[in-house]
């Protein structure tokens, strides 16, 4: 039987329920039906449990909480505003409203106090997992006897939604196999989705699913009992393993009419009912967005505690400096995501070679010296280490007492999704520099994850190789023709394809100094390594475009703009335009972001507006290119599905023929030419 709560705890409960139907009925959009449901454990978690300080939200040694299904944000943007959170009343007022702090879902950056921008169900539920690894590395690194710094937890609450998404069973199964304690997820069991019960697509038993990934279950039959859920989260703290609580609750309860009903989800209530309900709590009918004294007094008592536990915590974080002050200063610089002093220097460089070698082995090899200058880069694989060369031998790996340290290293499995997700988690939590690698096409997989980790704008790196028709005899179903194209319409995301192996060395300089997450596309298939000298120096990759080769007999009158393997093409057709008399300049572009960045003066050097006979080649979808060939010049590209053959047939049976190309870039300058008006 539920232990009754105190007056106190029966008026904060009220308040959130109170808030969340007013903002949605006021808003006349949103989900106030699990906010409802589930203010007693956000009251619970963000007045008992949460290590939090509303004052300082973003402290180091904060417990982390994620709404995973963020349509119930009204949830959590009531706990904030009344735990003291810089969030107000008026804020409330205004959710989903146009530059409010209140949107539609959380949004990491815009609300203090949420640590993840979730919506998108199963995201958060693994950017929690990722949250977790990250605080383990940590842990692993800095924690000594007598100063455990990073001891904090993840708590998460998820919605039957988010464990049908894929991305969740993906996230936990990992966070079972590697048995991170620190997260408590609680599942709100409303039995209950928009299209009406939750049995019409689904009747497993979730606990059970949750036993065999090696979890710690449990079960709270109703929402409402405080005791019950206290007891079950300390429960949980007890446990090595990671929890989920099942949580037994009443959609929009105590609304009358509307509890357990699909239509309480997903659209407000309506004013009769709102009054209704609030004639059920006690509530005047008449009164919105009402808090009383007594319940902002009580739940803002956060501040005071927050402020204490901080206190304490920083009272460790000295004593550690104190007493380690070369880890202390390697800690504080993870924590302020600042790259170590020289980071770049002596990084490895490629001799001319016309044999060369892929660019995924370039910059695995920049990479390997990057993790041993860089300990907070921490990432890995889904199960193609052998192939994408992101694996470090000589460092420690979650799950594995190797004697080789703390883990950098990830075993991430053939979890594509959830290792996207799980990446920005980490980036989320701070103090790493997370990355994930996979085959470009497999990118696909990724998408949503990806996309979120662009809207939150983190620092996450993802390692794509394979990235052409060039791969060969795996055929098309391994081949990327539309995914650079896709990649680059991302908002925030950078994409960088290399075309060579030092150009890979400067990709990688590029991708940790850039802002936000970042696309390293990388060969399968051997390129050669170009001669270089200081005018064609790879360091122009950090500019995102630079002259590889220019006009040898003049100013240039055809410029070849080409990325990746494809730029040794347009080396090769320039060369036979030279010795047939025409100047012709190649461009490498590896990344359009990052020259979109620099200066008009240097994109018009680059790329001067008075040479019209443009040629893009790109062994890809040729969809945004236009671009930078402008409307009189000429994209050599893909436009349908690749073959299983030899690579370098499969590149000449595509187009790219350095004759072929030639000829194109001729017949583009004589088309130029005739459309220049006369001199006369």
């Amino acid at each position: 039987m539920s232990e009754a709560p105190s007056q106190i705890d029966t008026l904060s409960i009220d308040t959130v329920r109170a808030l969340a139907m007013d903002a949605v009925q006021k808003a006349n959009s949103g989900h106030p039906g699990t906010a409802m449901a589930l203010a007693p454990l956000s009251y619970l978690l963000y007045t008992r449990f949460l290590r939090h300080n509303p004052v300082d939200p973003t402290w180091a040694g904060r417990d982390r909480f994620l709404l995973s299904p963020g349509h119930a944000c009204m949830l959590q943007y009531s706990m904030l505003f009344l735990t003291g959170y810089d969030i107000t009343l008026e804020d409330l007022q205004n959710f989903r409203q146009w530059n409010s702090k209140t949107p539609g879902h959380p949004e990491v950056g815009l609300t203090p106090g949420v640590e993840a921008t979730t919506g998108p169900l199963g995201q958060g539920f693994a950017n929690g997992v990722g949250m977790a690894l990250a605080a383990e590395h940590l842990a692993q690194r800095f924690n000594q006897p007598g100063h455990e710094l990073f001891d904090h937890r993840i708590y998460a609450i998820c919605s039957d939604g988010d464990l049908m998404e894929g991305v969740s069973h993906e996230a936990a199964s990992l966070a079972g196999h590697l048995k991170l304690g620190r997260l408590i997820y609680f599942f709100d069991d409303n039995h209950i989705t928009i299209e009406g019960p939750t049995e019409l697509a689904i009747n497993e038993n979730a606990t059970a699913r949750f036993d065999a990934y090696g979890w710690h279950t449990q079960a709270v039959e109703d929402a409402e009992d405080l005791a019950a859920l206290s007891a079950a989260i300390e429960a949980a703290k007890d446990d090595p393993r990671p929890s989920l609580i099942r949580v037994r609750s009443h959609i929009a309860y105590p609304a009358p009419n509307a509890v357990d009903t699909a239509a309480a989800h997903g659209a407000p209530l309506g004013d009769e009912e709102v009054a209704a309900t609030k004639e059920v709590m006690g509530w005047p009918k008449d009164e919105t967005f009402r808090v009383p004294s007594d319940t902002l007094a009580h739940c803002r008592q956060a501040q005071e505690r927050g402020k204490q536990l901080q206190e304490t915590w920083e009272a460790k974080r000295a004593a550690f400096a104190e007493a380690f002050p070369e880890e202390a200063a390697e800690m504080d610089r993870c924590l302020a995501g600042e790259l170590p002093e020289g980071w770049d220097r002596g990084l490895p460089q490629f001799e001319t070679s016309s044999e060369g070698m892929a660019t995924r082995v370039s910059a695995g090899k920049v990479l390997m010296s990057l993790m041993d200058r860089i300990p907070n880069i921490v990432g890995g694989s889904a199960d193609l280490a052998p192939s994408t060369k992101t694996l470090h031998n000589k460092k420690g790996t979650f799950g594995k007492d190797d004697g080789k340290g703390f883990p950098q290293n990830i075993h991430f499995g053939v979890r594509e999704h959830a290792m996207a997700a799980i990446c920005s988690g980490m980036s989320l939590h701070g103090g790493v520099i997370p990355f994930g690698a996979t085959f470009l096409i497999f990118s696909d997989y990724m998408r949503p994850a990806m996309r979120l980790s662009a809207l939150m704008e983190q620092k996450t790196l993802f390692v794509f190789t394979h990235d052409s028709i060039g791969l060969g005899e795996d055929g098309p179903t391994h081949q990327p023709i539309e995914h650079l194209a896709s990649l680059r319409a991302m908002p925030n995301m950078t994409v960088i394809r290399p075309a060579d192996a030092n150009e890979a060395r400067h990709a990688w300089i590029a991708a940790l100094n850039a802002e936000g997450p970042v696309a390293l596309i990388l060969t399968r298939q051997n390129v050669p390594t170009l001669d270089r000298d200081e005018v064609n120096d790879a360091a122009g990759v950090e500019r995102g475009a630079y002259v590889l080769k220019d006009a040898d007999l003049g100013d240039p009158e055809v410029i070849f703009i080409a990325s990746g393997s494809e730029v040794q093409v347009a080396m090769e057709a320039r060369s036979r335009l030279e010795v047939d008399g025409t100047p012709t300049r190649v461009v490498s572009m590896p990344s359009w972001e990052i020259f979109e960045e620099q200066e008009k003066s240097y994109r018009d050097e680059v790329l001067p507006p008075s040479v019209r006979a443009r040629i893009v080649v790109e062994a890809a979808s040729p969809f945004g290119w236009e671009r930078w060939v402008g409307r009189e010049g000429y994209i050599v590209g893909i436009e349908t599905f690749g073959a299983s053959s030899p690579g370098s047939v499969n590149m000449e049976k595509f187009g790219f023929d350095a004759e072929l190309i030639a000829r194109r870039a001729l017949q583009v300058l004589n088309r130029v030419k005739g459309s220049q008006p006369s001199e006369n």
